[in-house]
């Protein structure tokens, strides 16, 4: 039982309140015991849920979505390292990247992993949008 102390119009009152069980309180006022009977409101709590992204999105059959995309002959791919989804893209077409430049932030196993270019180049393609899922080896990031 909980003690709390009440003043109220002057007067202290000595207040336990018990167990609540099926709307009925036991309470003790001054040491004199009660049975309170709650009022029973009617509205429905509602629990409030927030959603978490998924790790990969999924069409209306329920597949995975994927991207996939192909590297055109002549060009150099920056590959995912591993699977994950993609968080940001730090590049745009036709940017200069040095070999230690980030390109991509991949989230894989809920660690971000920065994605490095590997060489030097000027980004010809972006294969990926900031939210696609994407398998080890798909390339993100089309280097010329």
């Amino acid at each position: 039982m909980k003690h709390y102390n009440y003043k109220i119009n002057g007067n202290t009152y000595k207040v336990g309140i018990g167990d609540i069980d099926n709307g009925i309180a036991q309470v003790e006022v001054n040491g004199i015991p009660y049975k309170v009977e709650l009022e029973k409101t009617g509205t429905p709590v509602t629990v409030v849920k927030t959603s978490r992204p998924s790790a990969a999105p999924r069409t209306d059959s329920g597949e995975k979505i994927i991207a996939k995309p192909s590297v055109s002959a002549g060009k150099e791919a920056v590959k995912a390292p591993l699977p994950g989804v993609v968080v940001s893209i730090a590049v745009k077409v036709g940017d200069t990247v040095k070999a230690s430049d980030t390109v991509a932030i991949l989230e894989a196993m809920k660690m971000e992993n920065a994605i490095h270019a590997g060489r030097d180049g000027n980004v010809a393609a972006i294969n990926v949008n900031a939210g696609d899922s994407v398998l080890e080896g798909t390339p993100i990031i089309t280097l010329e």
